[in-house]
């Protein structure tokens, strides 16, 4: 997993998250206003983000791209079975 320390900017835009992940869209699942975004990394694991449909539109985004999957967490909960 990477770990960028950098604020990262976007379009002029500095946002205050730091984990970014660079990866590959495998599958956009549209539903109404909503879309669900699987990104396979460079690392191999998967993250899935829902966003809305009018942001996939927006961003112009297709299986096959490359993207960055930009996490922003306040709170991660960890459990141990």
């Amino acid at each position: 997993m990477e770990y960028n320390t950098a604020a990262l900017v976007v379009v002029g835009m500095a946002l205050s998250a730091r984990n970014r992940l660079d990866g590959t869209i495998q599958s956009i699942e549209t539903d109404g206003i909503m879309a669900e975004v699987t990104i396979e990394t460079t690392g191999g694991q998967t993250v899935t983000a829902v966003i809305t449909t009018s942001s996939v539109e927006r961003l112009g985004i297709a299986e096959g791209d490359e993207v960055n999957a930009v996490i922003k967490a306040t709170e991660v909960m960890v459990e141990n079975e």
